[in-house]
């Protein structure tokens, strides 16, 4: 028997959605539709935040009660309109047609295909090797409280700010926070991960209490937040803005205020609550290309303390 079905139009496509009934969250009882219909009510963000950059899908083919797939290569039967960018891995000697979102019709097609996490590269696939976003990843250990994380939140706010750069935090949708900084891309991934490092560095210096950014788990203290700065490594990837997590509740990582970092929680932005608030707010990260900053600070912080290039 054919599975049951619906038709979604999206802008001028049209997406078949098989299964719309199947349950992919079970805290809340939600269902493949109602994934989609929450990814077109934030449309306009998940697309800038996708926006022709090589993308990984995080795909639950029989929802969050069976198993996940992380797929770098796009699954088979796409629509002809719907774009890939080519990436190599040298370390396999390996190529893959990635995801490459230009149209929020794609990403219904990709939930369609069970997606349920979008996890975009740093970089766009007009210069695949040169990233254009710094990320700065809060991580906190496991006895970490979430109020470190505000803590830490805040002393990175204060950084950016001595280095007149613009970032735009949101909330992870699991434990932690993220910044986003757009940024030049005239340097490589190495390049930005070693900027990226120094300004961790500059973190953990104002507050030791707090931050760590040593390397190895077993050499940090459970109740510190790490900054990870290999998030901007070549093919290290995050859940992108506006992204759902695989998480029984359906958490969002959500674009946030500074002035709300004291009094958001991150498990109130699921997929029932963020469309009312994307209707209210827009999109928080909609301006991000209009603040690009010059690493060249963070560069020189990097050679001040021989940080490594590699």
């Amino acid at each position: 028997m054919a599975s049951p079905f619906v038709e979604i139009e999206v802008d001028d496509r049209v997406v078949k959605v098989t299964n719309p009934e199947r349950v992919y969250f079970p805290d809340l009882g939600a269902t493949k539709l109602d994934l989609v219909e929450y990814y077109l009510a934030v449309g306009p963000g998940i697309v800038n935040a996708l926006w022709e950059r090589p993308c990984m899908l995080h795909r639950f083919p029989k929802g969050l009660a069976g198993d996940k797939v992380h797929q770098k290569r796009l699954p088979q039967g796409a629509p002809a309109w719907v774009e890939t960018v080519e990436l190599t891995f040298p370390r396999w000697n390996r190529t893959a047609d990635e995801l490459c979102v230009t149209e929020l019709g794609a990403v219904i097609w990709a939930v369609q295909m069970s997606t349920v996490e979008f996890h975009p590269w740093n970089s766009r696939r007009g210069a695949v090797e040169e990233p254009d976003e710094w990320r700065i990843d809060l991580d906190p250990g496991p006895e970490a409280p979430y109020a470190a994380v505000r803590e830490a939140a805040h002393v990175a706010h204060e950084v950016l700010d001595d280095l007149d750069a613009v970032g735009f935090p949101k909330t992870s949708g699991s434990k932690g926070l993220h910044v986003y900084v757009r940024v030049r891309p005239d340097h490589g991934h190495q390049v930005v991960r070693r900027a990226a490092l120094a300004f961790a560095r500059e973190c953990e210096r104002r507050a030791p209490d707090v931050i760590t950014t040593a390397w190895w788990k077993k050499d940090r203290d459970p109740a510190h937040v790490f900054v990870d700065y290999n998030q901007n490594a070549r093919d290290h990837t995050i859940a992108a803005a506006y992204s759902v997590r695989g998480l029984p509740d359906a958490r969002v990582s959500t674009p946030i205020r500074w002035d709300e970092v004291d009094d958001v929680d991150p498990h109130d932005f699921t997929i029932e609550t963020v469309p009312d608030r994307f209707a209210e707010l827009g999109d928080l990260h909609e301006a991000i290309d209009e603040h690009v900053f010059d690493i060249a600070p963070l560069l020189e912080w990097a050679d001040a303390a021989e940080l490594p290039e590699d």
